[in-house]
């Protein structure tokens, strides 16, 4: 049985910076008798990308009936503050209902929020009544909106429940610890070189050949800003980098310094990727090379593994100006899909 939280927390208002797919900003005052769906993103967070779909069908199927969604974007990072890059992924993830840009994490702060992506469901009173962190737990998400759907006073006929999207949202998908969250920037680096975090200055990085769990390792010369390691070797020296990791799926997210394309080679346990490994982001050319072309700032997806298990995986660029922001990965998998 569906249990909501106690009418205890007023929701805070949603001032940002600016408004998306809305003429006026939504306020939570002027939609009390309403439910709202309050949902946390950064464009270049896999795990929000991941539980957009869900939330774009909900506002589909039940903005008729008395659900307001509203999407607050507060961005991991400084690329994401640009309203062009937002504007963008709002397309190009076919998002229709209004998002509001949360630059300053003022929104964040307002809701205490700590994880990307959380969902909040606000009852017709203004009261916070559910919440969600991360992926899953879909259909009792749904089935809270359509509980304070009922309590709002909507009599109509409710749809079932949505089905899952993906094999891995299935009841019985296997989600395994996978390789954490790696950051390159200086503030919260998982560079694991001998010669460490050198900040705001470039330097030469030698690629030791050996791995530890947990860690990147770069080959080349290399410039490590606040949120970044961008390769600023000459043209034709190649930089390089390096990590083991065990998950389903690697992601990255990527940029270009020069807003030129930015050719690399993908390399996975000493090979390039056949096409059935490939991510959606990486091409496989008939001479059998796996090349990645980066210039907007996003999340690539690297290597969509048919097994979950462990690999090494390589990235090798000629061309000086490529951002390194972070590496993520997927660790959820069908049952019959787990090997080493």
């Amino acid at each position: 049985m569906l249990e909501l939280e106690p009418r205890l927390v007023h929701a805070p208002e949603l001032f940002g910076n600016y408004w998306f797919n809305t003429l006026q900003p939504i306020s939570l005052r002027e939609n009390l008798g309403n439910v709202l769906l309050v949902d946390f993103w950064d464009y270049s967070c896999i795990n929000c990308i991941r539980t957009l779909p869900y939330v774009s069908e909900w506002h589909r199927r039940y903005a008729g009936e008395g659900l307001v969604v509203v999407g607050v974007h507060t961005p991991e990072f400084r690329f994401g503050q640009e309203r062009a890059n937002v504007e963008q992924a709002i397309k190009g993830f076919k998002i229709r209902y209004a998002v509001v840009a949360d630059n300053e994490a003022r929104v964040w702060s307002a809701f205490a929020n700590r994880y990307w992506p959380t969902r909040y469901l606000i009852d017709k009173n203004g009261y916070i009544r559910f919440s969600q962190h991360g992926e899953g737990g879909y259909q009792q998400f749904e089935r809270a909106i359509q509980s304070l759907l009922l309590d709002a006073g909507y009599r109509g006929e409710l749809p079932d429940l949505m089905e899952p999207l993906r094999d891995t949202d299935e009841t019985g998908a296997v989600c395994y610890r996978s390789t954490g969250e790696m950051q390159a920037g200086y503030l919260r680096s998982s560079l694991g070189n001998v010669e460490g975090v050198i900040a705001e200055s470039p330097a030469d990085f030698v690629d030791p050949k050996e791995y530890l769990d947990e860690r990147f390792y770069v080959g080349g010369r290399w410039y490590v800003a606040r949120e970044y390691m961008r390769h600023d070797g000459p043209e034709l020296e190649p930089g390089t980098v390096a990590l083991r990791y065990e998950a389903f799926e690697a992601n990255a997210v990527l940029s270009s310094s020069t807003g030129r394309l930015i050719e690399i080679e993908i390399h996975q346990d000493g090979k390039p990727l056949a096409r059935e490994y490939a991510g959606s982001d990486v091409i496989v050319t008939n001479e059998g090379q796996s090349i990645l072309f980066v210039d907007k700032p996003r999340m690539y997806q690297l290597v969509k593994n048919p097994l979950f298990g462990g690999h090494e995986l390589t990235l090798r660029s000629a061309s000086p100006g490529l951002e390194v922001f972070a590496f993520s990965f997927v660790s959820c998998a069908i049952p019959d899909t787990i090997g080493y």
